[in-house]
């Protein structure tokens, strides 16, 4: 059952980081940003776009399924992974940079997570 568990997260981290890579890119493409239909008609121009939507859709219904099978403490601070691992897919693909305070905030939230799952273990 851990195995599965493990694997659902996976799913889950996999559309939330299709999810936020797919909105970057289309807001990239888009640029420059006005307050226009011209602009909102770029936007919706943008495969990306479409791409971050499906990584939504699959992030809810796989947050759905995790959440009939897993205890709600892990589930809900697992599910926050994706804030750091998108952190180094922006390094790679857009080239931000990672500050101090970033490395410190990511590195709380996996030992949040790890004490969680520690106590539903125990």
């Amino acid at each position: 059952m851990r195995r599965l568990y493990v694997l659902g997260f996976l799913c889950l981290l996999g559309f939330d980081l299709l999810a936020q890579i797919g909105l970057k890119f289309a807001a990239v493409a888009a640029l420059p940003a006005s307050a226009d239909l011209t602009w909102i008609e770029r936007v919706i121009e943008q495969p990306w776009l479409y791409l971050a939507l499906a990584g939504y859709a699959g992030a809810f219904f796989t947050w759905m399924a995790l959440l009939r099978r897993t205890p709600i403490g892990p589930a809900f601070a697992a599910s926050h992974l994706e804030v750091v691992a998108i952190m180094p897919l922006a390094v790679l693909l857009f080239g931000e940079t990672i500050s101090w305070t970033q490395i410190v905030g990511a590195a709380a939230i996996l030992a949040g997570i790890a004490c969680l799952a520690r106590s539903e273990a125990g």
